[in-house]
């Protein structure tokens, strides 16, 4: 063909190989040649050059039936559902909880579905308070980012304390194998850098932000998604105008430069500082949150609300309405030392502030360690007769053994210098196992000695002191344990109303003092089998079992435990608790009671500390707990998730050792009190509570309530685990493999086929290197949570769940999308088995999406369409393919005829694109637009505001030092520095306005038709067939459209009438395509959020012996559970209506693959069904 004949909308053969593409624009280049823009069948734009010498290679594509319509309807049918599982995330909008074992909470689902998901790119706080489940939270969002091909490099960095957990939890509950970077796990790596090696890491914040050469490494790899556990302790600070940032900050900024999605999780995101709050803000946005914050008219605050989230304990709402967390009560329980135990401890705080006083002469590292020891000393003392005895005995055998090493190796009076290993920052960066190893390793031999004379005096006090306390031992005067020892005998709590005895938890913060407790309370008990315990030396897999003991075994009573059981521990199977020793640290006292008072739990909660009030530190303690008793009523229970932070101008520990060396000075005593009293002051309380309301969300009724809805609905509509069995045992079975069945829902794979593995191999390169490959065989795989590990057998195998995004599920569907996906664009004939009418139609499968200006996918969504022969078009469900079988061979020349119909040869195609062009895109569109435009619009005016108000303050800066120089004094330097400055942030806005403008950029991608099929019912291939119906009354119904719309009709207003007769709310949401036609919410009167009923609608004309049931329909209807009521409506010739007739999970076997709908007897149904009475309220 010539090229002066090629013109927009032309179907041409020859510029894309085997394909016809249409032309969209022509551009003339002269005489000789034109520029052609043209769509390619996969709606992609392309452009080419046209010369003369390409005309003989192009022709006009032969006017024909677009579809061929002959493609294999069994393999259509598989590329359809391979196609869905692939896209599995567009089909279930919570894909991530229905392959997780997890049961999400309300303000977990709109932290992930909400808040984050909807972000792209995400830089975020997620500042829910303690025990909200944050780490399930970040774990629903990786598992989804994953499932969508979004993220695959993915970095988690927490403190050292909570790495092991953050695994346990990731694996545990999404099956994520995360690797904690450990210099083993270097040294095995190919490349020696695991950072680019491994896809999924956990890394230690300190041991990252201190070590230059790991950072290095880190930082040479690309991520997507970066996590910060705990993300408080990234602070920086300004003095005055400079900024002092610490290692960890420092870090964060550089690593966030590297990814592009950034997660900050922190419950105290706010410390009382706007400036050092806006710093923290600054990780997520340099620019809009640059330079120090310059009050204008007045106090200024940062809006945080797009880049944060806050929900409190108190907005935590069950789905049923009620409150999440129950109630906290804590008691002070004081006691009085005896005189021997009193005498004993005045003695070692003697010693232990004359040692902390020569300890003040000493530097580095060294002092440090040895007040560490000291410090550990004195807790030991407050904590047992035993742990002091002990802790004394062992530190002066050690430093008798140090002496004699000293005598051996100097002749003279000077020590050899001492390494010691130098006690962290933070309390809370090591694990509480790491914790307890590193006070055994310093206490027993940290000495602030610098000669042999002096080591040799301490070992004489030292002396004295052992000797003393096993007086104190061996007289078993011990007030504390008298205290303990009442309350598991006489405090009524300890016993339920049936009179056994409830489980407690007991903390100590010694392993001495656990040893000791464990023998006097077996006393008390009369049997060891009571009584369990944790340690930093029990290891993780025996500490597991441990606490599954106590969780589990009704004879394990106690446990007693330090506070490596305080770090990821879930015990909310008990709810008293007693801390025989009080932590040092505030945060620990939270994190203790954080154990039993968490999700899951349904009892008030009771917790005692032990004080001996008379002691310097159980003062500080005493004075402490009462005011906490006090206030914590005025504030509903609130105060103890925010008393790691009530301490801003003293830590307690500072406060603790402050009474232990000054506790003779009148004047700082009057000082630790007035510091107590203004930490859990009213004002100051509702100060850090206000703090931390910072960008709060609220759990509303109406969204607690919409929330469930949509909840109801991804139940029902999810794949897992009947659409995902069903497609796999298909797929697989295709592909030359097989499943054998074992116990319920489970299932053995011996062999899997190489062709499998091999793909496998293909993909592991592509996206997905961290997931574990294929494996030959399986012992056990299933498909619902339940089966992983069935907890009434406990013996079983271990069963991987397979799911859409399972390696071996990938293999499978991308070897099934390779073989077969030509036949979605060739289309295939099915038959609609379920339809007696006689209308055909079209069914398209159209996705659409949404892109950044640079390209980016922002949404994705597909959609099945139906085209009926007038040239409607409407939404078809979301799997209609499901329900429809292959046309038989025999049948194919019956369907000859029609294929030659006129309105096949139209452009239906078209019409169906049309209805997505007009519906599908625009809402999509705005949708994703609206979000994006709303955010992009409120950073650049931050930015704006931030920038130009720094260039103003500089500008001003400038012009003052430029009349100084007018006046003579010599400030080039200065100017000069100020005038780069101003250049930069004038650079700095500019670079800014133009990213930001490109964001805005959102561009609308056209709807693509990906497959089709042409769907004939049942009652047309009967009359092509010839066949003659036995009821003629009923065929006539059956296959008159108007006739079973009106059966439809009235079937649902009778169901309607009878639900509004019982008091029921009812919603027609039969048009959403959901897996059910009416939503009946129940009177309730003792719960604000009402319980629904999802009714499927079956109406059928008197006579008619039979109901069918579609695939899809049953699936829908087990995907629901106890919700879905099938309600089945008798309608006569004369519209009169008999029923409804309900019954409760009517369907029981589940259809195969080849089965697209089940007839069930009518009679048989309604012979099990009721008609159900009017409600009582609930």
């Amino acid at each position: 063909m010539r090229i002066e004949n090629i013109i927009p909308g032309l179907a041409i053969a020859g510029l894309e190989p085997s394909a016809i593409s249409t032309v969209v624009a022509v551009v003339p280049m002269g005489k000789e040649a034109i520029q052609v823009i043209y769509k390619t069948p996969s709606g992609d734009l392309r452009e080419r050059l046209i010369c003369r010498s390409d005309e003989q290679a192009l022709e006009v594509a032969r006017k024909e039936r677009p579809w061929s319509f002959d493609g294999d309807g069994e393999a259509f049918k598989l590329a359809v559902e391979a196609k869905r599982i692939d896209l599995a995330f567009l089909f279930d909008p919570m894909m991530a909880v229905h392959t997780s074992n997890v049961e999400p909470l309300p303000h977990q689902i709109t932290a992930v579905y909400e808040s984050m998901l909807p972000r792209q790119p995400l830089r975020f706080v997620l500042a829910d308070d303690p025990g909200a489940g944050k780490t399930i939270m970040a774990g629903l969002y990786i598992r989804e980012l994953i499932m969508r091909a979004d993220s695959r490099r993915i970095l988690v960095v927490a403190p050292g304390s909570l790495v092991e957990q953050w695994r346990d939890e990731l694996f545990e509950k999404f099956g994520l194998q995360f690797h904690v970077f450990s210099y083993a796990l270097e040294a095995a790596t190919p490349t020696g850098n695991p950072f680019e090696d491994l896809d999924h890491l956990i890394v230690r914040l300190d041991q990252m932000s201190r070590n230059e050469e790991l950072q290095e490494k880190i930082l040479a790899a690309s991520w997507d998604l970066v996590i910060f556990d705990e993300a408080h302790k990234l602070s920086a600070h300004f003095f005055g105008n400079e900024i002092k940032k610490t290692s960890r900050f420092i870090f964060a900024e550089k690593l966030g430069a590297r990814t592009r999605h950034l997660l900050l999780m922190s419950a105290t995101p706010h410390n009382g500082k706007e400036e050092d709050f806006q710093l923290f803000l600054s990780l997520l946005d340099s620019d809009r949150f640059y330079g120090k914050f310059r009050e204008v008219d007045g106090v200024h605050k940062a809006d945080a609300s797009d880049l944060m989230r806050r929900m409190v304990k108190e907005e935590m709402l069950r789905f049923d309405g009620t409150r999440l967390f129950p109630e906290r009560r804590a008691y002070t329980a004081n006691y009085k030392l005896s005189e021997i135990e009193a005498s004993l401890y005045e003695a070692v705080t003697s010693y232990v502030k004359t040692e902390m006083g020569k300890a003040d002469a000493l530097s580095g590292a060294r002092k440090g360690s040895v007040g560490f020891a000291l410090t550990a000393l004195q807790r030991r003392l407050a904590s047992s007769p035993e742990a002091i005895y002990q802790s004394l005995k062992r530190r002066k055998e050690r430093l008798e053994n140090r002496l004699q090493q000293e005598k051996l190796l100097s002749r003279g009076q000077q020590f050899q210098s001492q390494t010691l290993e130098a006690p962290p920052e933070d309390d809370d960066d090591l694990t509480a196992a790491e914790q307890e190893d590193l006070e055994e390793k310093l206490v027993d031999t940290a000495t602030a000695a610098e000669t042999i004379a002096e080591l040799e005096a301490e070992i004489i006090i030292l002396a004295d002191l052992v000797a003393q306390a096993r007086a104190v031992v061996d007289s078993e005067q011990d007030r504390k344990w008298d205290e303990l020892s009442q309350i598991l005998q006489n405090n009524p709590l300890m016993r339920d109303s049936e009179g056994r005895q409830r489980k407690m938890i007991v903390f100590t913060e010694h392993k001495d003092t656990l040893n000791y407790l464990e023998r006097r309370i077996t006393g008390v008990l009369g049997t060891p089998a009571a009584i369990t315990t944790i340690h930093g030396g029990v290891h993780r897999d025996e500490r597991r079992k441990r606490q599954e003991m106590f969780r589990s075994d009704p004879e394990v009573r106690i446990l007693l435990a330090t506070d490596a059981a305080g770090e990821g521990v879930n015990l909310q199977n008990a709810n008293l608790m007693v801390n025989y020793d009080l932590p040092w640290n505030p945060n620990r006292l939270e994190q203790r009671f954080g154990r039993i008072h968490r999700i899951g739990q349904q009892q008030v909660c009771h917790l005692w500390n032990l004080v001996a009030k008379e002691t310097r530190e159980g003062e500080v303690y005493h004075r402490l707990l009462t005011k906490l008793e006090t206030i914590n009523e005025a504030f509903n229970g609130r105060v103890f998730d925010i008393l790691g932070e009530v301490f801003e101008e003293r830590s307690l520990k500072d406060l603790l050792l402050d009474a232990i060396r000054y506790n003779d000075q009148p004047e700082r005593h009057a000082e630790r009190l007035r510091s107590i009293d203004h930490a859990l002051d009213t004002d100051h309380i509702k100060e850090l509570l206000e703090r931390n309301a910072l960008a709060q969300e609220t759990m509303s009724q109406e969204r607690l309530f919409a929330v469930k809805e949509q909840m109801e609905i991804a139940e029902a509509r999810r794949l897992q685990p009947f659409f995902v069995r069903s497609f796999f045992t298909k797929a697989f079975e295709s592909l030359n493999g097989t499943m054998y069945p074992r116990e319920a829902g489970r299932f053995e794979i011996t062999h899997v086929p190489s062709l499998i593995r091999e793909r496998d191999r293909q993909i592991s390169g592509r996206n997905r290197r961290e997931l574990a490959p294929v494996l030959r065989r399986y012992e056990r795989v299933c498909f619902t949570k339940e089966a992983v590990q069935p907890l009434d057998r406990p013996n079983l195998p271990f069963a991987q769940m397979i799911h859409p995004g399972h390696p071996l599920m990938l293999a499978v569907s991308d070897l099934i999308l390779e073989q077969h996906s030509n036949l979605m664009r060739q289309g295939a004939i099915l038959v609609d088995s379920a339809d007696e009418g006689w209308d055909a139609s079209l069914l398209f499968l159209i996705t659409h999406e949404i892109k950044s200006g640079d390209g980016t996918v922002l949404s994705k969504r597909l959609q099945f369409v139906r085209v009926t022969s007038d040239g409607k078009a409407s939404f078809a469900g979301w799997a209609p393919h499901l329900d429809y079988e292959p046309l038989a061979a025999e049948d194919k020349p019956l369907c000859e005829e029609l294929l030659q119909s006129d309105w096949l040869q139209a452009d239906q195609e078209h019409r169906a694109l049309a209805l997505a062009a007009s519906t599908l895109v625009p809402e999509h569109f705005s949708e994703v637009a609206d979000r994006r435009i709303a955010h992009v619009d409120k950073t650049l005016a931050a930015v704006h505001a931030r920038l130009t108000k720094e260039i103003s303050y500089w500008s001003d800066r400038w012009v003052r030092l430029k009349e100084d120089q007018e006046a003579g004094k010599d400030v080039r330097l200065n100017l000069d520095n100020i005038q780069r400055t101003i250049n930069d942030l004038n650079g700095r806005l500019e670079n800014r306005k133009r990213e930001l403008q490109s964001m805005r950029h959102v561009t609308n991608g056209t709807p693509i038709v990906l497959g089709g099929a042409l769907v004939i019912p049942q009652g047309l291939m009967k009359k092509l067939r010839g066949e003659t119906p036995e009821n003629s009354a009923v065929a006539a119904f059956s296959a008159d459209p108007l006739a079973r719309s009106r059966i439809e009709m009235l079937a649902m207003n009778a169901v309607r009438a009878a639900e509004e007769a019982r008091g029921c709310r009812v919603v027609d949401v039969s048009a959403q395509k959901c897996g059910w036609d009416l939503t009946a919410y129940l009177p309730s009167s003792d719960g604000p959020v009402p319980v629904s009923r999802h009714i499927e609608v079956k109406g059928r004309v008197k006579g008619a012996t039979t109901i069918t049931v579609t695939k899809n329909e049953i699936f829908h209807s087990w995907n629901q559970g106890d919700k879905y009521h099938l309600a089945i409506v008798l309608v006569g010739e004369d519209d009169s209506v008999e029923g409804p007739y309900y019954l409760q999970h009517p369907f029981k076997e589940e259809p195969g693959w080849g089965v697209c709908s089940v007839n069930y007897d009518l009679q048989t149904l309604l012979a099990q069904a009721c008609i159900t009475e009017s409600v009582t309220k609930r």
